[in-house]
């Protein structure tokens, strides 16, 4: 499997950075990717910019370990993560996880697990700055804990925490 994870403070093209997942090789049948935006909005309150700080080093650690641990689980040709830092505005691209696999539902479900556990183990803090000038720092989201937990134990997470049927028709 091929890696690359990038921690930056200049801009990306979410676009530009699926090229080279997509030439990944002529094995991979689907490229699969997520692009995190910054939002306007935020518990109520209309946000100007964030500031996103982490500690050089120890967050590429935690990315290639979770990207590792996805490799692990699924058979996968390559990952390609991106991570702002620094000051971001709204609609600025601040994560791309793309992973490309022979198969769609390994490149999916890889896709989902390494957005929900960088969500929960990667080492980013967030500073929202207000239109009102008051600033706050984010707190991680019980939903984000949930998506992450429905992981453990080798377990396979569905989309948005649904229960998927079995082959006898009832819920896992």
């Amino acid at each position: 499997m091929k890696v690359e994870i990038r921690v930056q403070a200049n801009a990306f093209d979410p676009l530009a950075e699926l090229v080279p997942v997509h030439a990944a090789g002529p094995q991979v049948g689907g490229v699969v990717s997520f692009v995190g935006l910054m939002r306007d909005l935020n518990q109520g309150d209309r946000v100007h910019s964030m500031t996103l700080e982490h500690y050089p080093g120890m967050t590429e650690k935690a990315l290639a370990a979770i990207v590792d641990e996805a490799g692990q689980r699924w058979a996968l040709d390559m990952v390609r993560v991106v991570h702002r830092v620094g000051e971001v505005l709204p609609q600025d691209p601040i994560v791309l996880v793309a992973v490309a696999s022979a198969h769609r539902g390994e490149a999916f479900r890889a896709c989902e697990f390494i957005i929900d556990y960088l969500k929960t183990r990667a080492p980013f803090w967030k500073r929202e700055q207000t239109r009102d000038g008051s600033s706050r720092w984010v707190e991680a989201r019980d939903s984000d804990d949930a998506a992450a937990a429905g992981w453990s134990n080798g377990a396979e997470a569905t989309p948005s925490g649904s229960a998927e049927p079995t082959a006898s028709g009832e819920q896992t």
